[in-house]
């Protein structure tokens, strides 16, 4: 008889289902989706039962022996990116070093090395993500450098750093990168490092014009570009991936992913990329747990629900009616603005980062997961649930939400 399963004392307390978690303190709908890791919420049986199967068989493989499982997968996954994507990396299971694989590759593909980056961007938690990400408050207590990093504004049309309007602007920021190439840089930028929504930054979605333009200034000067798809892929805006949708003229070199990759959580990540940039060697980017066995489940059987199971559709209507309430929520609220995001990628602003952190208290009297932005540093309130929320529940958090206001405005 097999032993029977028990969890440490201190996690029995909290049990996930579907988009809501059962804790000691109460019940929440999670729209932070974990930390905007759990694409399929908390309990999908088809994930879960394959990596019971999977744990039975064996929990740990080297990337050696997984290399045909990961380019299964990869065939798999093809029908979902653009289609000059033809190469695969699968080595890592956290996006930070995803980003590092991309930037690698890219240095080794150009011989160049500086990287471009945006102010606000998150691009990880390990030293060169930390150096190439735009915020100094997450490098100040740290000797991070990185010395080819080159950051420029980003294309934050509420707080525009140019000044202008997306009407009349011509898409500055986008176009100021051959400025900044030309004066700032070392001349040797091999690669820009973008996320197609910055997603930590605040939720910054930038004007659908901005992504051809920026591939257009990157292919005079030859460089790279690296969509940076740990939040936004696997369904996250309602395309597979951002560059498929929304960001689709960004046409971009090197895509990395990471957090809703794992469907349940579980981590995994990847880089994918045109043929001719597939040139590391093992020995030059890898990671103990990079490939293996449980991730390359996890990832499998995620991208197949997600085919499967008309997930993208289910985002999209589910998507309608979450945009929806947010501008009616501004209209009820003078305390909420500029209402925002694509697919289940959404936030909302409130008037100080103070606002913020008590909100998300409030909100958690009301049956709510939330999540600031730039780590309680930003003004936005991030909506985030996972992929399989429905319609219904998509109504039941506008009303949530507007209950917590509605306290939050009395001042309690």
């Amino acid at each position: 008889m097999p032993a029977t399963r028990s969890a440490p004392s201190g996690l029995s307390g909290y049990t996930g289902r579907g988009i809501r978690l059962h804790t000691p303190s109460g019940t929440y709908i999670d729209c932070a989706s974990g930390t905007f890791n759990l694409s399929l919420g908390y309990s999908n049986r088809q994930v879960i039962d394959a990596l019971h199967a999977q744990l039975d068989r064996a929990s740990h493989l080297s990337s050696e022996l997984t290399r045909d499982t990961s380019a299964e997968i990869f065939a798999l996954l093809r029908e979902f990116l653009p289609s000059h994507i033809e190469a695969f990396w699968f080595r890592d299971i956290i996006g930070s070093t995803a980003n590092e694989c991309a930037v690698r590759i890219a240095q080794k593909a150009t011989g160049k090395s500086d990287v471009v980056s945006l102010f606000l961007s998150h691009h990880g938690q390990s030293a060169l993500a930390t150096g190439i990400s735009g915020n100094a408050f997450r490098q100040q207590s740290f000797s991070l450098p990185f010395a080819g990093s080159l950051k420029i504004p980003a294309p934050d049309c509420a707080h525009c750093f140019y000044g202008q309007t997306p009407d009349a602007c011509g898409m500055m920021c986008a176009r100021r990168l051959d400025d900044f190439v030309e004066y700032a840089s070392s001349g040797q930028v091999a690669a820009l490092l973008i996320e197609p929504v910055l997603g930590n930054g605040g939720n910054i979605v930038p004007p659908p014009e901005y992504y051809g333009v920026l591939r257009e200034v990157c292919d005079r000067h030859g460089i790279l570009i690296i969509a940076d798809e740990v939040q936004t892929g696997f369904g996250r805006t309602g395309t597979f991936f951002a560059s498929t949708g929304v960001a689709k003229d960004l046409k971009p070199d090197i895509i990395t992913f990471a957090k809703g990759a794992g469907g349940v959580g579980i981590p995994v990540a990847g880089v994918v990329m045109r043929r001719e940039l597939d040139v590391l060697e093992p020995w030059e980017h890898s990671t103990t747990s990079g490939a293996n066995p449980l991730a390359l489940v996890a990832m499998e059987e995620t991208l197949k629900y997600i085919r499967d199971h008309g997930v993208l559709d289910q985002v999209a209507a589910t998507s309608g009616v979450l945009r929806s309430g947010l501008r009616e929520l501004e209209d009820r609220f003078s305390c909420v603005s500029n209402p925002r995001g694509v697919g289940l990628m959404l936030a909302f602003d409130l008037p100080t980062s103070g606002d913020v952190a008590r909100f998300i208290g409030l909100a958690r009297q009301h049956g709510l997961m939330l999540r600031g932005s730039r780590y309680g540093f930003g003004t936005a309130v991030k909506v985030r649930p996972p992929l399989i929320t429905s319609e219904e529940e998509a109504r039941e958090i506008v009303d949530r939400l507007g209950s917590a206001l509605t306290h939050f405005e009395k001042g309690e």
